[in-house]
């Protein structure tokens, strides 16, 4: 099968960044299903995986891609989820080959069935994003839980992102929250405000300063997807004393010392966690991606698919891999289609 590895950690600006290759076709087992992959997004873990991690397991190659969508080619003897022919959407797992190859064998228990009202390509923008967002929103931050007295306002940080695009979606969806989301250009605020956030700030301007002149309450809730370190301090300055932040990116390093003052309580995210680690509520993301497809297949949310690149090869993801690099995408970036489906 075709797929597309890396064998060296390091820029994208090297020819080799990306390569093709041809690999055996992978095989089923256990809980397991095959997938014939059709369309595949691209997201930050992708750049940074491969700018700073070697192969694993002693490999000479190592594909990347989390974010997929395809139909069921074959299943493992423990599969019960699943058939032969389904279509179907995930963001499978950091310790196995990704979605960048013709085929993907991933666990049942991280896999939703596509929403019928989108298209392969519309899917593969939803899921790694979607599982980002609703686990910090409901499993992180517990923003339906919210105690008396905590506001039930929601700053999302990068609100134009892939993830923080579908989180402003999700939470004026199933909360009653007020939703601020941040962005920095007219087309992203644009954008966050189709998507349905309330207000908009600039986050290349202070925050606090410009949260305070909405006439809104101090933000019971911060969620931060991106250069979290630089808001640090406007973060501490504008939420709410008891609140809670949470971040998804990787600053080099965190003083929360701060948050101390408000009682601030502080969360990281990771959507790979269960899966990683084999925890034994593995199956909710499963579980919460076939309630994304509900959503989507009521009208209550959409993809956020903006950008269609094609055919899955080496040079157009590392084109893929430059744009989500120069931080300024918007929504999500999807390639789509094989040159050839070799066996």
């Amino acid at each position: 099968m075709k797929a597309i590895a890396y064998r060296q950690p390091g820029s994208i600006d090297r020819i080799d960044a990306l390569i093709d290759v041809e690999l055996p076709r992978p095989k089923a087992t256990g809980r397991d299903v095959l997938v014939a992959v059709e369309a595949v997004s691209v997201n930050p873990v992708d750049t940074k995986v491969r700018a700073a991690s070697p192969p694993f397991n002693g490999r000479s190659e190592r594909v990347l891609g989390w974010d997929a969508s395809g139909v069921v080619e074959a299943v493992g003897p423990d599969v019960t989820l699943f058939k032969v022919g389904d279509a179907v959407f995930y963001a499978g797992s950091i310790a196995r080959d990704g979605s960048n190859a013709q085929y993907q064998v991933v666990d049942e228990r991280i896999v939703g069935h596509r929403p019928k009202t989108l298209s392969t390509v519309e899917a593969a923008a939803l899921p790694l994003t979607a599982i980002t967002a609703w686990e910090t929103l409901f499993d992180r931050l517990r923003v339906r839980d919210r105690s008396e007295g905590t506001p039930g306002i929601l700053l999302i940080i990068g609100g134009a992102g892939g993830v923080g695009s579908i989180a402003i979606q999700l939470a004026r969806a199933l909360t009653d929250m007020t939703v601020i989301a941040t962005a920095s250009r007219s087309e992203t605020h644009d954008w966050v405000r189709d998507l349905g956030a309330h207000h908009v700030v600039d986050h290349t301007m202070p925050l606090a300063q410009q949260i305070g002149a909405l006439g809104v309450a101090a933000p019971g809730f911060v969620f931060s997807t991106t250069h979290t370190h630089r808001h640090l301090a406007d973060i501490a300055e504008l939420i709410a004393p008891q609140g809670h932040l949470a971040l998804i990116d990787d600053p080099s390093s965190l003083d929360i010392l701060p948050f101390k003052r408000k009682a601030v309580a502080v969360h990281w995210e990771l959507m790979f966690t269960r899966s990683l680690f084999g925890t034994s509520d593995v199956a909710e993301q499963g579980r919460l991606l076939n309630e994304v497809a509900r959503l989507v297949d009521s009208g209550a949310i959409r993809t956020t698919l903006t950008k269609t690149l094609s055919p899955i090869n080496a040079a157009t993801l590392m084109d893929a891999h430059r744009q989500i690099e120069s931080s300024t995408t918007r929504g999500k970036i999807v390639l789509q289609g094989w040159e050839s489906f070799d066996s």
